[in-house]
């Protein structure tokens, strides 16, 4: 059990720790310190639902969705290519300092539509937790696949937390203007990076 669950664990963390458009997004939250609570709380309930799906045999039925994978990526493509341009615009204008970044003009319906966006509109996150993650789950029996489960499931919770709530002992370094243009620009390559990507793949 002890091993299951600490395989699921560096698994679930080998796949999550990278820099990709849900990961770029709750960093900027957490470094604006705005609805930092619900973002967190999409991405990791939605990593627990997909995980939990996945390890139930659902990856299975998603490999020979064909049809609804191709729905889902250009769905993506389109939502991350018109992200990565406003953050791009966003850049044309910064925040002048971290207070002012502060204050989102998005509320927090938006904010976590948006979250839920970049999390359910992206095929990646299918084929990496459900697929992926179901796979290798089911490689550890009936009973230690759910063990599985349980440790990456814990390895979303403490890296989402983690990225969003700790992100503000990096504000120091976003106390300028140019600082929140270089965040703006780089989270700008990287959401039409995946989004290119997920359009010629």
């Amino acid at each position: 059990m002890l091993n299951a669950s600490l395989d699921g664990l560096l698994t679930g963390l080998s796949l999550i720790v990278a820099i990709g458009a849900q990961n770029a997004y709750v960093l900027r939250q957490g470094l604006r310190r705005s609805h930092i609570a619900p973002v967190v709380a999409v991405c990791t309930v939605s990593d627990y639902v997909l995980i939990v799906a996945g390890v139930a045999g659902i990856g299975v039925i998603v490999q020979h969705a064909g049809w609804a994978l191709q729905a889902v990526r250009w769905f993506g493509v389109a939502f991350l290519a018109w992200y990565g341009l406003s953050s791009a615009w966003r850049a044309r204008r910064p925040a002048s300092s971290l207070s002012a970044a502060r204050d989102d003009s998005a509320g927090r319906p938006a904010v976590v539509r948006r979250a839920m966006a970049l999390t359910w509109l992206n095929p990646h996150v299918y084929l990496d937790t459900v697929v992926l993650l179901g796979s290798v789950a089911n490689a550890h029996g009936t009973t230690g696949r759910w063990w599985f489960a349980v440790g990456t499931c814990v390895a979303s919770t403490l890296w989402f937390t983690g990225l969003g709530f700790c992100a503000r002992f990096a504000a120091g370094l976003l106390a300028t203007t140019r600082a929140w243009q270089i965040l703006d620009l780089l989270i700008a390559a990287t959401m039409l990076g995946i989004a290119v990507k997920l359009a010629i793949s």
